[in-house]
């Protein structure tokens, strides 16, 4: 069964904004780090943000200040708010899932795919010039 269900990519301008929205299946989420990563063609998954569970964020440096995630435990939901969309940012966006982690977790762990044990099926998003 699908534990993790990514939606609002689409394609959009430069300088425009975007909201992605990813939908997990049980409550373990609350109990977990939640990530987003993304996989432009030809290059690597990289890490893009991640929301731990205190609520704190972290970010990759080349989407802070533009990208915000947010999750609300309540609706089993995370969210990455994007602005400022550049044409670099064009990927799949991948939302996911680690195991069963402490309150806080570190920069460390949160940017690591291997921490991560449920992932989405990708949502794209295109970014034109």
């Amino acid at each position: 069964q699908v534990q993790l269900v990514e939606s609002g990519g689409g394609v959009v301008q430069a300088g425009s904004s975007l909201k992605l929205s990813c939908a997990a299946s049980d409550r373990t989420m609350t109990e977990a780090v939640m990530g987003w990563f993304r996989q432009a063609p030809g290059k690597e998954r990289e890490f893009v943000a991640a929301s731990e569970r205190s609520g704190g964020t972290y970010y990759a440096d080349s989407v802070k200040d533009r990208f915000t995630i947010s999750r609300d435990n309540a609706k089993y939901t995370v969210s990455l708010q994007m602005n400022s969309l550049k044409p670099d940012d064009t990927a799949v966006y991948y939302c996911a899932k680690s195991r069963r982690t402490a309150y806080f977790a570190n920069r460390g762990y949160v940017s690591s795919q291997q921490s991560y044990e449920t992932w989405g099926q990708g949502t794209q998003v295109t970014v034109s010039s």
